[in-house]
């Protein structure tokens, strides 16, 4: 938070500390609202198209889901793998509520055991790799828009991180977000209800709950905006005043009126992109399934020999 809140220029948060079990629980809601047709698309595509993927992981045992939620697109994928043969499926996520109901939710499904992972991404992923029995395969599922989060060179630097904990063979099903209509785009990161919101405020809320801030969540607002050169939707709370905030008694930051702290990015991609940059990290692209309602790509990614 130091590093973020002190950064000459521009003042920046990094996007996952949004997702405590509140913001989790809220950007699950987001996710119904009319606005948001990102998940609808992406649920669209694996109740189309999931069926087919056993035909793609051949001797499966593990299924890694990065950033599982509550596992809702598990539960498209699971019920046709597990027809094959019993599946360790390790959710990992950094909500505990949502791990748990992710849990619960699965337990119905044969032949499926659930090891979840509070984690990062990566450091989840690297622990439940050594769940795989000698011999098989796994499927690694990172849906949604989140590769869109990351700035370009380190979303390769993560895919390519991703490449270095499977082996050859290996399939990963990568969703992203595309490019559209500018005002589609918009409206989904400035619902009319003003989710979203409360969504961004709540990581203000979060630091003065975790780190004693005190910051007047009263004193900004929330702010979408689109970076046309580069692609991507911006997220922004600006401050309606001057004000000085202090963080757990150790440092305190000063912002204008109209000054803003930059949360959260999500760039959206064109198809060709994602098969160009999957091949420079080490995969390749078998597959690419999308939606043309709301403009959205799953790629099936196929891990080739270092």
């Amino acid at each position: 938070m130091r590093a973020g809140l002190t950064k000459t220029g521009q003042k920046e948060l990094y996007s996952k500390y949004l997702y405590d079990d509140l913001g989790t629980a809220l950007f699950e809601a987001i996710t119904l609202l009319p606005e948001y047709g990102l998940t609808r698309a992406d649920l669209r595509l694996l109740d189309r198209h999931a069926s087919l993927l056993p035909e793609h992981c051949v001797s499966l045992s593990t299924v890694v889901e990065l950033g599982s939620g509550s596992g809702e697109k598990a539960r498209r994928i699971l019920p046709h793998l597990v027809k094959c043969g019993p599946i360790t499926y390790c959710p990992i996520d950094l909500s505990s509520a949502a791990l748990s109901r992710c849990q619960r939710d699965l337990d119905d499904i044969d032949q499926l055991k659930v090891i979840p992972f509070e984690d990062s991404y990566i450091d989840g992923l690297a622990s439940a790799s050594m769940l795989r029995k000698p011999g098989t395969s796994m499927l690694v599922l990172f849906l949604g828009s989140s590769l869109g989060n990351f700035d370009p060179p380190v979303a390769e630097s993560f895919l390519r991180a991703v490449r270095e904990l499977l082996e050859p063979g290996d399939v990963f099903l990568l969703g992203t977000d595309l490019v559209k209509n500018l005002d589609q785009m918009l409206a989904a990161y400035n619902d009319a209800v003003g989710l979203t919101a409360v969504f961004n405020l709540n990581l203000l809320a979060r630091i003065n709950r975790a780190l004693h801030g005190n910051f007047d969540l009263k004193q900004f607002e929330h702010q979408a905006r689109y970076n046309e050169s580069r692609e991507r939707i911006e997220m922004h709370l600006r401050s309606k005043s001057d004000q000085t905030i202090s963080i757990n008694q150790s440092f305190s930051v000063s912002l204008k009126k109209g000054e803003t702290i930059w949360t959260e990015s999500s760039y959206k991609f064109r198809p060709e992109q994602v098969r160009a940059m999957a091949e420079r990290v080490g995969f390749s692209c078998e597959l690419q399934w999308i939606d043309e309602e709301w403009p959205f790509a799953q790629s099936l990614l196929r891990s080739k020999s270092l």
